[in-house]
């Protein structure tokens, strides 16, 4: 009997403040919303980070009067050198090929560069790319090199603008959450309000804490239960109808979002809903009902 009431309560309480429930709901599912988001980032952001750093090269580019005697000086160096896991030489002839499918979008752009404008190079993956220093050492200096690029060096400015990315997300998320909060309080102290006297004859009657407090408790469960339903639809929605569809091109930069991220996102989502409402509830009680 007593779970019933409790149960009718809840539903009677979310139905007579209908407005300010779905005000929370909404702003709950954003700020949930928000919050999936930047776990999600995360965790693309330190898979792309494995991938990449796995993949990472040194680009050795060389002179245009190189000769053939530097050539080989260069070839030995690098193949002697014990950091070195592979090594490829690319001709002008190659690297105007790779230039022209990186580019094909830009056919204009193609058409106005030649095999002659691109540099013969050497491109070497070592077995640590953070020992990219020592291997610098190695060759710096030596005639018919140009200049030797690390791409770490670039990965780092891109992952860079992940990690603000990631930041503002969570900055976005925490304003969410600090109006969903204050919105689940204001909507706790009004459904209690409009029941004070219900909550005076418990009191008289000797009702437990627990009981006068449990449907308004429930209430705030419901909707943030509800509303992290929404904001893990709504990622679920973003993942299909963007990533997979619309940005698809971008998993040639970006590597592809699993749907088991997402999915994880789902019970994360309601864990952090029922448990932030249900504490701010059940604290906004404590100092308005003073059980």
């Amino acid at each position: 009997m007593r779970v019933k009431y409790v149960l009718n309560e809840v539903l009677v309480g979310l139905w007579r403040n209908v407005t300010m429930t779905v005000a929370m709901i909404i702003t709950m599912s954003v700020s949930l919303s928000m919050l999936g988001a930047s776990v999600l980032l995360y965790m693309q952001v330190d898979q792309m980070k494995d991938y990449y750093y796995g993949n990472i090269q040194v680009s050795i580019f060389l002179t245009e009067d190189i000769t053939d005697g530097q050539k080989a000086n260069i070839d030995q160096a690098i193949t002697g050198s014990d950091l070195v896991k592979d090594k490829t030489y690319e001709t002008k002839e190659d690297a105007l090929k790779r230039f022209q499918q990186l580019w094909a979008d830009s056919p204009d752009f193609v058409n106005a560069i030649n095999a002659d404008s691109l540099p013969e190079s050497y491109r070497v993956t070592l077995k640590n790319p953070e020992q990219y220093k020592d291997f610098a050492k190695v060759l710096e200096g030596m005639p018919g090199i140009r200049q030797i690029i690390d791409q770490s060096d670039i990965l780092e400015e891109v992952f860079d603008i992940f990690n603000s990315i990631q930041l503002a997300s969570l900055i976005v998320a925490g304003f969410m959450a600090v109006a969903a909060l204050l919105l689940v309080g204001n909507t706790i102290q009004v459904a209690a309000y409009s029941k004070r006297r219900e909550v005076a004859v418990m009191k008289l009657v000797g009702a437990s804490n627990w009981f006068i407090q449990a449907p308004f408790v429930l209430e705030a469960v419901v909707a943030g239960l509800i509303g992290a339903i929404l904001g893990f639809v709504a990622l679920f929605i973003a993942k299909v109808v963007l990533l997979d569809n619309k940005l698809q091109a971008l998993t040639t930069i970006l590597t592809p979002i699993p749907t088991s991220n997402v999915m994880l996102m789902l019970p994360l989502l309601a864990g952090v809903g029922a448990l932030v409402s249900a504490v701010t509830a059940w604290v906004t009680l404590r100092f308005y009902l003073k059980v």
